[in-house]
């Protein structure tokens, strides 16, 4: 897949709203949404998302013929290829991946990601790979610390345009090593720019939370969390945090 096609507005209600009503409508892609601003952005479980003009905010829509559970993965490579961009643009090792799917820089987040999906009349699964990430303003009363790259960098941050056009470049080189050796060198990857595994953590699930130490991904890139009395919860879904973020 060559995601050489980006189509770019002013305004959108959400770049993955897009994607939904392009897919559903039969566009196969694969194909980058972009907006300068979004009026109704979205985050994970139905948190809102604000992107105002200076910020990144877009969707890859493609289609694919893994089941449900293995293209979830797909937000791994996405947390790569985000990861990939802000090291461009910020220097080798300038950031890190937070489970299930945050780009941290300096303890902060600095972007997001929501994948959604749907089934299509032949079978396949259309995905949208929504991407918000914070180039000129971080937001302000979020649930965690927040960053741009605007406040690392010595000069300007990069125009969206811009940035999209990297980020396309590192999702590509990912998700190629994801369809031709599926999802085991990802997890590495992953793993090895990982934010706090080793450390104690607390995982928000919808309905409980529980408290012990982030080992690690599971082949299935659920996080291995081992509690206090030596057993290991696997999560595969909530929110974790480590110390204040």
């Amino acid at each position: 897949m060559a995601a050489t096609r980006i189509e770019a507005h002013t305004e959108l209600d959400s770049t993955n709203s897009e994607a939904r009503r392009r897919a559903e409508a039969g566009e196969v892609g694969p194909l980058w949404i972009t907006a300068l601003t979004q009026t109704a952005g979205r985050g994970r479980r139905g948190r809102n998302w604000e992107t105002v003009s200076g910020n990144l905010a877009a969707t890859l829509l493609f289609t694919t013929q893994l089941p449900p559970g293995e293209a979830a993965q797909v937000s791994f490579v996405a947390a790569l290829a985000a990861a990939d961009l802000a090291d461009h643009y910020l220097g080798t090792a300038a950031s890190a991946v937070k489970w299930p799917n945050d780009l941290m820089i300096a303890g902060r987040k600095a972007a997001g990601i929501l994948v959604e999906s749907g089934t299509r009349g032949d079978g396949s699964l259309w995905l949208a790979v929504g991407m918000g990430i914070n180039l000129a303003h971080a937001p302000a009363a979020v649930e965690r610390p927040a960053i741009a790259f605007a406040e690392v960098l010595n000069g300007p941050p990069p125009q969206p345009l811009q940035a999209l056009e990297i980020l396309s470049e590192k999702f590509e080189i990912w998700r190629d090593l994801w369809s031709g050796s599926g999802f085991a060198p990802i997890a590495k990857a992953w793993s090895d720019r990982a934010f706090g595994l080793g450390q104690p953590c607390e995982a928000r699930l919808p309905n409980q939370t529980h408290r012990g130490v982030a080992e690690g991904l599971d082949v299935d890139g659920a996080l291995r969390l081992r509690l206090a009395d030596g057993a290991v919860l696997r999560i595969t879904a909530g929110d974790v945090f480590f110390g204040g973020g």
